[in-house]
């Protein structure tokens, strides 16, 4: 795979797992189904993916050649591209008419 596509894929993936908390009603995706879904599990939910979504750019990094040693601006502006990416499916979730009668 291409840098390029390394890319695309990581931003790809960041975007879908971004939304994916304000979508499901699952507990960390699999779990019970709660309606509503309390704030604080889709929060754990959006830095556990976070994570994932990372650990998967560090994994196409490295496979790249040598993984560049990141500071705290790197995760900085790494979280708050995620949050940005995330914003339709909160939009959805928090703020459209009627999202509370579910």
């Amino acid at each position: 795979m291409g840098q390029s596509a390394a890319v695309w894929l990581v931003l790809l993936v960041a975007a879908l797992a971004a939304n994916l908390p304000y979508f499901s009603p699952r507990v960390l995706l699999v779990g019970p189904k709660r309606y509503p879904k309390p704030f604080a599990w889709r929060l754990l939910e959006l830095l556990l993916l976070a994570a994932l979504t990372l650990g998967l750019g560090f994994l196409l990094e490295a496979r790249q050649g040598q993984r560049q040693p990141q500071g705290w601006e790197f995760y900085a502006a790494f979280f708050c591209l995620y949050l940005t990416l995330g914003f339709p499916g909160f939009v959805w979730c928090y703020l459209r008419k009627g999202w509370h009668e579910r």
